[in-house]
C-alpha cells in the first residue's frame, strides 16, 4: 500500500478547504478578485513548499497561516487600501450574511478578526486557531474574549443609535 506524499496531502487539504480559505482571505481584503488571488497565491506557495511540512495534523493550520500572511502582505503593499464590496455567496451561504456583525469586525485588529472569524464563521476549535497563529491556547482565549467584548460594545452602540 502506497503512503500518500506530503504534497498529495497538501493538495487534498487545499481542495477540502478552498471555500473556507476564500472566505478567510475575503475577510481581510473585502474584494472578491483579491481574495481569489490570495487563495491562488497561497495554493501555489503551499504546493511549492509542501515538503517542509513535518506533521500531517498541522497541514490545515499551515495552509490558513499562508492565506493570512499572503492577505496581510497584499494589504501592506497597498497601504491597507481595501474596497467595500459585500461578502459573496461562496461556500457557506448563511454564515456571512449578518452585515452589521461583518461591518463591526472592522474595529478589530487583524489578529482579533482572524480569531473571531476562524472560531465563529469557520467553526474552528481554539487549539486549531492557536496552532495557526503560532500562539498558546490561553493567548487565543484572551484575544477571543477581548474581541467579543469590543464587538459587543460596537454592536450595542449601533443599536442605541438606531433606536433614537
Amino acid at each position: 500500500m502506497n503512503t500518500p506524499t506530503m504534497q498529495t496531502l497538501v493538495e487534498q487539504e487545499l481542495l477540502a478547504n478552498y471555500a473556507s480559505m476564500y472566505r478567510f482571505a475575503y475577510s481581510y481584503v473585502k474584494n472578491e478578485a483579491d481574495a481569489m488571488d490570495i487563495v491562488q497565491e497561497s495554493a501555489y506557495l503551499a504546493i511549492k513548499n509542501a515538503s517542509t511540512i513535518q506533521n500531517k495534523p498541522y497541514i490545515k493550520s499551515w495552509l490558513f497561516r499562508i492565506v493570512m500572511n499572503t492577505a496581510i502582505s497584499l494589504l501592506r503593499r497597498r497601504g491597507h487600501e481595501v474596497s467595500d464590496v459585500h461578502i459573496s455567496e461562496f461556500g457557506k451561504e448563511d454564515c456571512y450574511t449578518d452585515f452589521d456583525t461583518i461591518e463591526a469586525l472592522n474595529i478589530l485588529n487583524s489578529k482579533e478578526r482572524t480569531v473571531v472569524i476562524l472560531r465563529f464563521f469557520e467553526e474552528w476549535k481554539l487549539q486549531e486557531i492557536a496552532d495557526t497563529l503560532g500562539e498558546n491556547l490561553n493567548t487565543v482565549k484572551s484575544i477571543l474574549y477581548r474581541s467579543l467584548k469590543k464587538l459587543k460594545i460596537e454592536l450595542t452602540e449601533g443599536e442605541i443609535c438606531h433606536e433614537t
